[in-house]
Parts: C-alpha cells; structure tokens; sequence
C-alpha cells in the first residue's frame, strides 16, 4: 500500500480567467525528479482543457485525467473520489493539481479533499483563485454567486491578464476582496497566468468548519459522451445546463477535416461567454480559446480528434449546422 503523501493545490477561478495556462506554466516549473498529475474538470461534456494539457506538456511525469458534465462534487458523486483514487494508487504524484470548472463549487472539492479517508494520502497546499482582472470595472462575475465562492476559499489570488487592464480594475479586486468578502488572500498581478511554483507551497488556511455542511451530491450519470465511440456519422453532440449557462460541444472524427479560413470566421463571430477548442485543418492543428469576445489561436503538434466546447447563457440552434459547414467536404 502507497505511503507517499501528495501534496495537493486547487486552482480554481471563473470562467475565461486563465486556469489552464496558470497549470501549464506551473507544469513547465515542475521538478525534473518528481511526478506530477493533474485533474481536470469541466462543466461541458467535452473534454477540451485536458487534450491541451496533454498536447502541450508531452510529458510522461505528468498525467492528466479529466472528469466532464459539471462540478464534480455535485453533478456525479462518485466522479471526484474515483478520480482520486486513480490518481493515488496508480501514479502516487509528488504533486496534484486540480483544476475545477470554472462554474463549480471549489468548496466542495477541498471538503472531500479533507475527507478522513485522505488524511494520511493528500495535504492540501494553497489553494489558488485566477481572476480576470480585466472584468472587475463591468462587475459581470461579481453577479454570480460562484465568483466569490472561488475567492473566498483562495490563500493566492492571482489578478491575471493586468497587462491588459487599467490599474484602477486591479484596485477594484483589491477592494472586492478585502472589503466585500473580508479575505486576507495574497493577491499578486500576473499575465499569462505566471505564477512562481514556491507559491503552491504551505497548507492551506482554509478550514472545513468555515463552511456549512453540504447537502449530498445527486446520484453519479451515465457514461459520458466523453467516454463513448463516435457514431457513424463521425461526431458527437453533447449538452449541459446549470449555474445560469449552457453549454455545447461537440466531439469530432479525426478523419473529417475543416477548412482553417472558414473555420476561423465561423469562431471569430460567436458571441458566447467562452469557447474553447482543438480542431484539425487542411492547415494543421490548432487549438482555440475565446473570452470576452477575443478568440486565441495557438498551433500545436498533435490530437486525438477534434473538439469544440461552446458557454452560453443560452444555446443556439444553428451553431452545429455551422460548424459542419467548415468542413472541407461540406464546401466541395
């Protein structure tokens, strides 16, 4: 039986705010003689976040596993434990970092985290919130009951993205957290989600009995289409709803190939909350990110198959008609 104690870090933070590229930069740090993992979650039913780990850290000391279709702790209830454990008795990291969707509840993560069934496996290190900093000044994620939750339960508050926004929205956070929430979180400013590794260590100041406990979980769902074959129509539609938003993703045979040019204009006028993807062009592969109505591009080496996420506060009907027109053969 395993010994070792994980050190573990949650990195959470809402939507768009730049959880993924704070992990890869994090992995990029990471001792040469330890063993990483990483679970990540995902409020769609699309697997996107973890391809991209994959596709950019191509390390064989550091696993991803993902776990889709919402929080967790709260849309499947044996996702999280069963995740952990495979996690700990096939891999027995130096470190875990998890990554929870960015509308979950990071509250119920670190109470399962504090389970006794962990007690001698996992310490639970600081845990980390990734804001946007950009958005503080529109006061949009303040509106949601979640965005607080994520800086509430933070020992580090990283102000992301502050080479892009005024200095007042950073004074604006600053003011937010101290006063709104009374958090003594540390916060720094940050672009690109850097982050220095020394600052995942230290346990944890939060406390389980700083919270009222949690009602239980609703029973664990199906298999995911994550999990599934592809029909053979070549791909699979998947839907989600909760928090407010809805969410639309689709995954993709590898053999069905978009046009880059048609693809691109399709994503550039999408007007969503967030979109993120990995799609195969006659041009090569590239993954995509969208918030706030900014669409990244980043080339990368290779994928399973394609795949698109779309976030929503409401889904529209005509996005997958649209994105099968941006397939090579569609346009013949």
């Amino acid at each position: 039986m395993n010994s070792k104690v994980t050190a573990v870090n949650v990195i959470t933070g809402f939507l768009g705010a730049g959880k993924t590229s704070t992990i890869l930069g994090l992995l990029s740090q990471k001792p040469k003689h330890e063993t990483w993992a990483v679970i990540v979650n995902e409020f769609g039913e699309i697997g996107i976040d973890g391809s991209l780990l994959r596709a950019q850290t191509k390390n064989d000391d550091v696993v991803v596993l993902e776990v889709t279709g919402g929080c967790m702790c709260c849309s499947a209830v044996f996702s999280m434990d069963l995740a952990l454990s495979q996690i700990l008795h096939l891999v027995a990291p130096e470190r875990l970092l998890i990554e929870p969707t960015g509308l979950g509840h990071p509250i119920e993560i670190l109470e399962t985290l504090s389970a006794e069934s962990y007690k001698n496996t996992l310490s639970i290190q600081q845990t980390v919130a990734v804001v946007d900093a950009q958005m503080m000044s529109s006061g949009t994620n303040t509106q949601h009951p979640n965005f607080d939750q994520h800086l509430a339960i933070a020992d580090l508050i990283v102000a992301n993205k502050s080479d892009l926004c005024e200095p007042a929205n950073y004074d604006l956070l600053q003011d937010y957290v101290r006063e709104t929430l009374g958090s003594r979180a540390k916060i720094i400013a940050s672009t690109y989600g850097n982050v220095d590794i020394s600052q995942l260590e230290g346990t944890t100041d939060w406390n389980a009995t700083d919270v009222p406990e949690r009602q239980a979980a609703r029973e664990a769902s199906a298999s995911l289409p994550e999990e599934q074959p592809l029909p053979e129509c070549g791909f699979l539609r998947a839907q989600n709803t909760g928090e407010g938003f809805e969410s639309m993703g689709w995954r993709i045979h590898p053999e069905m190939i978009f046009s880059y040019r048609t693809l691109f204009e399709f994503l550039r006028r999408l007007n969503v909350d967030r979109m993120k993807a990995i799609f195969i062009t006659e041009q090569g592969i590239f993954a995509y990110n969208m918030v706030g109505g900014v669409l990244q591009e980043l080339p990368i080496d290779d994928c399973m198959e394609s795949r698109v996420e779309i976030i929503a506060e409401s889904i529209d009907a005509t996005w997958e008609d649209r994105l099968m027109d941006c397939l090579l053969k569609a346009q013949v």
